[in-house]
């Protein structure tokens, strides 16, 4: 017989139990995943836009830095993918 077709078993309790157990871990388990979704969302894009905005506003303040930075950077890459 199934735990939950029968009304005087005792184990009903406890099946009724389990599965709002179940049910609770589930809840739980879509809310961790929410906050940390949001929280990646935050600390990795949020991070990258600050950094690239400050890059931009530095090479619009200093464009000739800027312009031997990437020069340097060029040479670099260039040389490193080389065959």
């Amino acid at each position: 017989m199934d735990n939950s077709t029968t009304t005087n078993h005792p184990e009903t309790g406890s099946s009724q139990a389990a599965e709002q157990a179940r049910e609770t871990m589930h809840k739980a388990a879509n809310t961790a995943a929410t906050y940390g979704s949001r929280a990646a969302d935050h600390y990795v894009k949020e991070p990258a836009q600050d950094l690239f905005s400050l890059a931009k506003s530095y090479a619009k303040d200093h464009p000739d830095v800027a312009a031997c930075w990437a020069f340097a950077f060029g040479i670099v890459v260039g040389w490193k993918i080389k065959p």
